[in-house]
């Protein structure tokens, strides 16, 4: 399954989300540091809830750091950015891929950028700057959990089976 990543996060609320999410979706998130907020900030808890300890959270004290622990364990980084390569839904996902996106503040840096092995964007309406991170981050990880299978895993392990595709009609 997908991983995520948050590069220097700095607004707790978001990356409090954003754990609560990957902790119900089983989905690993690493925090690149240094984040904008100390961790154990109110904020950030209250935003994850009891979650937080429900979490696979790996935290990376640089980018450099991250970037060699990824490339050991053999990720393949999609950066999640406004002015990606493709849109997100015509991006073939891998199970082992980390989806990174940027600080809310300021995005990415040019060595984020650099050492990205694909970039993806969600289009959006001509002249609005982007989609809160939390959000964005939500889009794409939910795809990428749906073209590898990270779905029909949850559905397993919970005992349920998927349900069933119907067909429509153009009547």
């Amino acid at each position: 399954m997908p991983r995520l990543a948050l590069f220097q996060p700095d607004i707790p609320q978001n990356t409090g989300t954003l754990v609560r999410l990957c902790a119900c979706l089983g989905v690993a998130i690493d925090i690149i540091e240094p984040a904008g907020f100390d961790v154990s900030d109110r904020n950030f808890r209250r935003a994850g809830m009891d979650y937080i300890e429900r979490a696979a959270i790996r935290r990376h004290d640089s980018l450099a750091t991250f970037d060699r622990w990824r490339r050991q364990a053999g990720h393949r980084l999609v950066l999640v950015e406004t002015d990606g390569a493709c849109p997100y839904t015509d991006f073939a996902f891998e199970p082992s891929d980390i989806l990174l996106v940027g600080r809310e503040s300021s995005g990415v840096t040019g060595e984020v950028v650099a050492m990205a092995d694909a970039s993806v964007l969600i289009p959006q309406m001509a002249g609005l700057r982007s989609i809160n991170v939390a959000a964005a981050a939500a889009m794409v990880l939910g795809e990428g959990m749906r073209q590898t299978g990270g779905f029909a895993a949850l559905l397993a392990q919970a005992g349920a089976s998927p349900p069933q595709k119907t067909g429509t009609s153009d009547e």
